[in-house]
């Protein structure tokens, strides 16, 4: 087929639309699905992303209260670990037997441990860096990010 002729068979295809109607009602399905939606998300769905909002906030409470005390940076980044720690291990308990959606989660998280001593090792020549400390924070974020979505998709949700 040369050129000429898939353009005019592609002209020619596309204006000869064809519509498939389903062999039964689809709606009542549809509404099904919309309650069952909209109950699960009051329920589970709504838990874990306030609860890494929460987090969240509290590092960003701790760097400002380290600010405003003029305390030293590394018990900050101390206290962010353990918060951190506490919380990523309280994750892995609760997602303990469910399969995960990946096989290569583990390896993932282990970069980001990885990434996590890397800004570690980089604060204590530099305990006061503001950047360091909300990259550390960051790192610490996408870790749980990664056990939450390995473990309970958005798209389990709908």
């Amino acid at each position: 087929m040369s050129k000429p002729d898939f353009e005019q068979f592609l002209k020619e295809s596309l204006e000869q639309t064809k519509e498939v109607a389903p062999k039964r009602d689809l709606w009542p399905g549809i509404e099904r699905a919309l309650v069952t939606q909209g109950h699960q998300q009051t329920q589970s769905s709504s838990y874990w992303p306030k609860l890494t909002g929460v987090a969240a906030c509290t590092i960003a409470g701790l760097l400002a209260w380290q600010v405003v005390m003029k305390q030293p940076q590394q018990n900050t980044m101390t206290d962010i670990s353990a918060f951190f720690e506490q919380q990523k291990q309280s994750l892995l308990v609760q997602y303990e037997s469910q399969p995960a959606l990946t096989s290569n989660w583990q390896e993932q998280l282990q970069e980001l441990e990885n990434a996590e001593q890397a800004v570690k090792v980089a604060l204590q020549s530099d305990p006061e860096n503001a950047a360091l400390l909300k990259m550390l924070a960051q790192v610490y974020q996408q870790q749980l990010d990664l056990i939450n979505k390995v473990h309970e998709p958005r798209w389990q949700q709908i």
